[in-house]
């Protein structure tokens, strides 16, 4: 469930209160007159399960209290109460496929800056990456996927593309492509240096390496495995499953495809890096393909449970008559 705080203007309350009580999906609903300062209106708490959330936020959105007022909403980790449970069955759909569209545009929102923390992450990764290349080990490939930072915009620029918000798809544009030119070069840099420190050497470059060699040999494999990432990723996302993203992060070689085309430009193997560069592009391409389709397949998918809603309030309506 999640727990909605409303700030309403006083000639708004009964509104937003009537609009709150006549949902199927609302429960422990309280009203306190007079409440808010700042904005001044009064204060409207309740529960709503995930299922009715999104339909409940454009209707308040509707009735403009987000202008006026105040719309603020929080995961309720647990409650035990039979009006929270009789809400859950009577209301269309299931919480566990809901999709609050406010919510995913807000988290993968914030993941679009470009702050310092993100570029040291994925420098970080694409070194890690970098390393394991050279020593054809898939535990530090791993491990320099799970520190990669690239979903956050991938996700958000999924999001952005599918509710046409140019803002938002020129910062995750940017987060990307300055993320990635950042880490390629440090990496580039840091290959530079353990070489010349004696830690490693072009010829571990030229080595067979049958562990790693997929990362700069993209094939129509590459496209399959990221098309399926998106759709488990953009699913993990909207269904808050992190387990799951994190499962994602690691089946597709983004962050490696980067390192592996930096270590190779380090030492001057253009066929390798541009064999690496590619196998980035084709993932980059793929999770943001996959993850549109996926996130319209849940908007159809919610907007037949909302005419089930609509029709299932009017027989409410009708059956008081």
């Amino acid at each position: 469930m999640l727990h909605l705080r409303i700030i309403a203007p006083t000639d708004q309350s009964a509104a937003v209160a009537d609009l709150l009580a006549d949902d199927p999906g609302v429960a422990h609903l309280a009203v306190v007159p007079g409440a808010a300062r700042q904005p001044a209106g009064d204060l409207i708490l309740c529960d709503v399960v995930r299922e009715s959330a999104d339909h409940l936020l454009r209707q308040l959105q509707d009735l403009g209290v987000e202008a006026r007022g105040g719309i603020s909403a929080d995961d309720v980790e647990l409650t035990l109460s039979s009006a929270a449970e009789q809400a859950a069955r009577d209301a269309p759909g299931h919480g566990e496929d809901a999709v609050v569209w406010d919510e995913i545009a807000a988290k993968t929102g914030e993941q679009t800056v470009l702050t310092g923390t993100f570029l040291v992450l994925i420098i970080v990764a694409t070194m890690i990456a970098g390393i394991g290349v050279l020593l054809d080990q898939p535990i530090l490939i791993v491990g320099a996927m799970v520190v990669g930072p690239e979903f956050g915009p991938l996700a958000a620029l999924c999001v952005a593309l599918l509710r046409r918000n140019p803002r938002v798809i020129g910062r995750s544009i940017k987060a990307l492509v300055v993320g990635f030119l950042a880490a390629m070069l440090g990496t580039v840099l840091s290959t530079w240096a353990l070489t010349a420190a004696g830690l490693v050497d072009r010829g571990m470059l030229l080595a067979d390496r049958p562990l790693t060699d997929f990362i700069w040999r993209p094939d129509a494999l590459s496209w399959v495995v990221g098309l399926l990432a998106g759709v488990a990723g953009m699913l993990s996302l909207t269904a808050k499953k992190s387990g799951s993203l994190v499962g994602v992060l690691i089946s597709v070689t983004t962050v490696p495809a980067a390192a592996n085309v930096a270590v190779a430009a380090a030492y001057g193997v253009w066929p390798e890096a541009g064999g690496s560069a590619l196998q980035l592009v084709i993932n980059l391409c793929a999770i943001v393909l996959a993850g549109m389709l996926t996130l319209v397949v849940q908007q159809l998918w919610w907007w037949r449970v909302g005419r089930i809603r609509r029709r299932t309030a009017r027989e409410r309506v009708t059956g008081r008559r």
